[in-house]
């Protein structure tokens, strides 16, 4: 029988305006201005806020993938997310790409750890089957 899960952290948001409007999370520690994507006006988008949620969650990911393989991530391991908002016949959906950059591991090793951290990583778990993503090993 499973264990029942353990909610580990709630991330909560207010936001207002929807692409126009704003978003304060309830601690405060994030307070931003919302706009359309390739709009001129200041704020981000949904698009740059997952992008950077993903990013920050898979390198967390490849973390726990590689210390499971006695190996440390460099210092300077960092991933590029690109997220795509895609429309076709009036309808939007997303894609994306993450260039992931592990300076030092050797390309067979780089991928071991980004497919295991794909398997792991949150973000990649409620996108896989929804949307395109590409891992591309720099």
């Amino acid at each position: 029988m499973a264990q029942p899960k353990k909610v580990i952290y709630t991330g909560k948001t207010l936001t207002t305006g929807g692409r126009e409007g704003a978003s304060k999370s309830s601690d405060g520690r994030l307070d931003i201005k919302l706009t359309s994507p390739g709009s001129t006006g200041e704020g981000t988008n949904p698009e740059q806020l997952f992008a950077a949620g993903w990013s920050a969650c898979f390198i967390g990911a490849m973390g726990i993938a590689a210390a499971g393989m006695k190996l440390r991530l460099p210092a300077d391991t960092s991933v590029n997310t690109e997220v795509d908002l895609l429309a076709s016949d009036g309808q939007y959906s997303l894609q994306a790409r993450l260039h992931v950059s592990l300076p030092g591991i050797d390309p067979e090793t780089a991928k071991a750890i980004t497919d295991l951290a794909h398997q792991t990583c949150p973000y990649s778990k409620a996108t896989r089957g929804n949307i395109d993503v590409e891992i591309v090993i720099l």
